[in-house]
């Protein structure tokens, strides 16, 4: 695992390449061509609204509460020494499948243009009843865009089921040393409860998901009191029975059949008041200082309100405890530091960049085709106007996945990953910015 206080290498590295199969991706863009094309052009978000006043920056503040460290000694001591990502790496028991290899159906979900250049399909089995959601990466949590000597992908599933909470939610951990072969296993999202003694599965959909550091912050759905939970990469661990139960059982833990759990570390919540703004889409921006959490809310299209987008600042330092967490001031309250309004709504991914050489940031907002049958759209907004993303003879704009989903920048390859239904794929920042040119 990687050891804090390490040395951070600064080299690039080698760029993760893989062809896909021209001929599969061919298909798929002829056969979503069509339909896009005939889409109606999107409403245009228009330029971004800076959101200043007092009123406007208390609604985004988040209060942390950080689950106490004999609760987490306790669970540990009582279900073994916690392991680390090379562990669950190791472990790897599933293969994600070349976009080649994947049904014209699934291909379906990829976009149109911008076209990925790469494309993975997830295992049909494992993946029956989970819905997906975010997608971050090695490249979020360090600079070099490694963790230990691996590069790696996470993935968030959701499911509704029968359990006390109501529902589950696991991150795919996935070895992207070789792009011929992403092996994954994935790990059971849990709160601990009873002082320790148990745990909990997190019941809310992720919408939205960032590794930075040793953190795993994770947004949840709005049924869920605590806005942002976070969860520490060095602290998995093991399940010790297959059992589809959660939590301490006879004999043993069991994580719904997963190999491996892991527990809250803290959690964030909002004001309570009516116009507080919940995260949804989260990302990380490492063209501020210091690096900083990018978010948006989930507006619905028929709504009656601007959908906000906003960033708070994230801790840097050499205390383990504080390190990858949202700055907060001596009350446990994180600000934001900056925020806007866009007219854009369905916003189902969102990521912020600064080109080098300059003093600005351009924002992406993936949109959900919504109430719409068909394809999202993918705009650039700043504090001047907004573009999209156009495709087919009558420059429609709708040429993005359906099922918005989140966008994490790998500033090593150059690449933003996504996923939408069982396809996980990425595409360089490069083309997205020559689509919207």
């Amino acid at each position: 695992m990687k050891q804090r206080g390490r040395h951070r290498r600064r080299r690039r590295g080698r760029a993760l390449r893989a062809a896909l199969t021209g001929a599969a991706l061919a298909l798929t863009g002829a056969a979503t061509l069509i339909s896009a094309s005939q889409a109606t052009v999107a409403d245009d978000p228009g330029a971004l609204k800076p959101l200043t006043s007092d009123a406007d920056t208390d609604a985004l503040r988040l209060t942390e509460h950080r689950v106490p460290r004999p609760w987490l000694d306790r669970l540990s001591a009582a279900m073994g020494e916690p392991v680390g990502v090379d562990t669950v790496l190791d472990s790897a028991d599933r293969t994600l499948r070349d976009a080649a290899d994947c049904t014209a159906g699934e291909r379906e979900d990829l976009p149109v243009s911008p076209a990925a250049t790469r494309a993975y399909c997830w295992d049909d089995a494992d993946t029956e009843g989970w819905r997906p959601g975010a997608v971050t990466t090695s490249g979020d949590a360090d600079e070099d865009g490694r963790w230990g000597t691996h590069r790696v992908i996470l993935s968030a599933w959701s499911r509704e089921d029968d359990t006390p909470e109501g529902g589950l939610a696991r991150v795919s951990f996935v070895d992207a040393d070789d792009p011929a072969h992403l092996g994954y296993t994935s790990a059971l999202l849990a709160v601990p409860v009873d002082g320790g003694h148990d745990y909990r599965g997190l019941a809310s959909p992720v919408t939205g998901m960032v590794w930075y550091q040793d953190k795993l912050l994770v947004t949840t759905g709005a049924g869920d009191p605590d806005a942002l939970y976070v969860y520490d990469v060095e602290r998995i661990q093991r399940a010790t029975t297959a059992a589809d139960a959660v939590g301490r059982v006879p004999g043993g833990w069991a994580a719904n059949g997963h190999r491996y759990v892991l527990p809250a570390v803290a959690s964030y919540r909002l004001p309570d008041t009516d116009g507080a703004a919940r995260p949804g889409a989260i990302s990380l921006d490492r063209g501020t200082a210091p690096d900083s959490l990018v978010a948006s809310e989930q507006v619905d299209a028929d709504g009656d309100r601007p959908t906000r987008l906003w960033r708070y600042a994230l801790r840097t330092g050499t205390n383990p405890e504080r390190t990858g967490l949202p700055v907060t001031d001596s009350a446990g309250h994180a600000d934001a530091v900056e925020a806007y309004e866009t007219g854009a709504a369905e916003v189902g991914g969102v990521l912020s960049y600064r080109p080098p050489g300059t003093a600005r940031s351009d924002w992406y907002l993936a949109r959900a085709a919504g109430g719409q049958d068909g394809r999202g759209t993918l705009w650039r907004q700043d504090a001047e106007g907004a573009r999209a993303t156009e495709c087919g003879a009558d420059q429609s704009q709708r040429c993005w996945s359906g099922e918005a989903s989140s966008l994490s920048y790998w500033a090593q390859t150059g690449e933003v990953w996504s996923q939408s239904g069982r396809m996980l794929f990425a595409l360089p920042l490069t083309s997205i910015e020559d689509a919207l040119d």
